[in-house]
């Protein structure tokens, strides 16, 4: 897949195709041992392919943690005010 067509996928459809992926990386594997594979590209694309999902979806993770992360931070002139009132007493 392209990457443009992951990222337009949801978290949860990401998810389903990287199973998906993994399962047909599984079974190229095993043709190849049989000696069944008509196309040793097809192993090399979908191995990139699943590291282009599992990219995506650290990407997502760690864009929810980033806007956590800058949700929980509170206005600095809070923190100002904080640390004056704790100086006073």
């Amino acid at each position: 897949m392209k990457p443009a067509e992951l990222r337009a996928l949801s978290d949860s459809e990401l998810l389903n195709e990287l199973e998906n992926a993994t399962q047909k990386l599984f079974n190229l594997r095993f043709q190849r041992t049989t000696q069944n594979l008509e196309s040793s590209a097809e192993l090399r694309n979908t191995r990139r392919d699943i590291a282009r999902m599992r990219t995506m979806l650290t990407q997502r993770q760690l864009a929810a943690a980033a806007a956590q992360f800058a949700s929980d931070q509170s206005d600095p002139s809070d923190l100002s005010d904080d640390k004056t009132e704790a100086a006073k007493k």
